[in-house]
């Protein structure tokens, strides 16, 4: 079988995630890999694409291969995609699946979006294979290497795949700006950071209703006039002091125009299921944060312009990034009535510094940061020094007061006689210290 292999990583025969399609090649010889080094190389396929579309178009098999990068894939390997849906080229048919390395770190959204994209273009997708970072190094992780190559491969010959799933896409409407002027105040200072060309007239309509709509004043920072040298290398340059090994200011710009602000609202066009290579570039760059939440506790506000209620997985991007920075969603406009709305939860948050608790989006991606940046605070050292000044590290072996009632519980649970005994008791000793707070509640509305 023809396999051509996409390396969406901008390290090149250096990525961590190529090496297993290398293992594989070697271990099932009876297959043809071919590579095309999309997130290396990407200026230029810009410039020349007929070396991808040829090498795509004798496949029989196309294999997406890419490192996990904020919650989706690189920018590079989003630019990729853009220009293979602008070349024409027909993919109908061909099957295609991926393999990721990450930490598991919303390892579940970067697959969907390969998986919509895949689809789009009428090809034949089979669910890929999520890896840690580490698994090919172990004897169990080049197993499960090789069994999804040979699951792969009987799905190829049997013709098996996933079915569509996403319903077309609604054509955008033309925009017109709908709400009214309201009162300014001085109060904070909120960031639109948008990504709009002279070609996005209905983004810039939505952006005008919100500004019109806010109490507060509004300034705007276009990604498209920002002069980004490239997209996040995975270099980890930044991983001691914060400092891009890119030198075009990109973590200054980031900490003084955009962090700096009370509040930021993002504005977007949805483009191949996601916010574009762009706005995407301005994600991956802000690495140079390391994995710190530095703007926890800050309102967000989204503006985007496409069929919004469509795109779940960006929905669960949106949502998910949100909750791991711990910053208040205020709401996502892709109207004029949802645009209001979230004009005026903006508003709320900053005026009662409302934040509302992680749920299992932001809990469960900080706990794989957590156990993450513990195991190589040698080399991050800021992210170790943030993660232990704010708490972060609460591990729960060191919650032994708990652990120690739990078994005294466990003990009594157990034991026959003494559960025959407590009957009812064990739910109302457990209610108890809430029945106290409820007591004693004086709240100030």
């Amino acid at each position: 079988m023809k396999i051509c292999v996409i390396n969406g990583s901008p390290k090149g025969k250096y990525s961590i995630t190529v090496q297993t399609l290398l293992y594989l090649e070697k271990c099932f010889p009876e297959n043809t890999f071919s590579y095309i080094n999309a997130g290396q190389k990407i200026r230029a396929y810009e410039k020349d694409f007929s070396q991808a579309k040829e090498l795509l178009c004798e496949a029989q098999l196309i294999l997406f291969s890419y490192p996990v990068y904020t919650f989706l894939a690189p920018s590079q390997l989003h630019r990729f995609i853009e220009l293979l849906k602008a070349s024409g080229i027909d993919l109908t048919d061909k099957y295609v699946s991926q393999i990721t390395t990450s930490k598991h770190f919303y390892d579940v959204t970067a697959h969907r979006y390969i998986e919509d994209n895949c689809q789009d273009m009428g090809m034949r997708v089979i669910h890929g294979l999520s890896a840690d970072m580490d698994d090919l190094l172990t004897a169990k992780g080049q197993e499960d290497a090789a069994q999804f190559m040979r699951y792969v491969s009987f799905c190829v010959e049997n013709d098996i795949y996933e079915r569509l799933r996403n319903p077309t896409a609604i054509q955008t409407p033309h925009y017109s700006p709908q709400l009214e002027e309201v009162k300014k105040s001085n109060s904070y200072d909120t960031v639109i950071v948008a990504d709009v060309c002279e070609e996005d007239g209905n983004l810039a309509a939505m952006i005008d209703d919100f500004r019109r709509a806010y109490p507060y004043p509004t300034r705007i920072v276009n990604l498209a006039e920002y002069p980004f040298s490239g997209g996040c290398l995975g270099c980890f340059h930044c991983a001691g002091d914060g400092k891009c090994i890119y030198k075009d200011g990109f973590d200054s710009f980031l900490r003084e125009k955009i962090q700096s602000a009370n509040a930021v609202v993002y504005a977007f066009e949805i483009r191949d299921h996601s916010m574009g290579a762009r706005f995407k570039m301005y994600d991956d760059r802000q690495f140079c944060n390391g994995h710190r939440t530095v703007t926890e506790g800050m309102p967000f506000g989204y503006i985007v312009c496409g069929d919004y209620l469509s795109e779940s997985n960006l929905r669960t991007v949106i949502e998910a990034r949100c909750e791991v920075g711990h910053n208040f969603l205020s709401g996502v406009g892709y109207d004029a009535d949802t645009i209001c709305a979230m004009s005026k939860r903006l508003a709320f948050a900053l005026n009662n510094q409302y934040v509302q608790p992680r749920n299992f989006y932001g809990i469960g991606g900080m706990k794989i940061f957590r156990d993450l940046i513990w195991l190589m605070r040698g080399l991050m050292k800021a992210d170790h020094d943030f993660y232990r000044k704010h708490g972060v590290y609460d591990f729960p072996q060191k919650k032994r007061g708990y652990m120690m009632k739990m078994c005294v519980l466990g003990a009594m649970v157990r034991n026959p006689k003494i559960k025959s005994k407590l009957g009812s008791k064990m739910n109302e000793g457990m209610i108890a210290p809430y029945k106290k707070v409820i007591d004693e509640a004086n709240c100030v509305n």
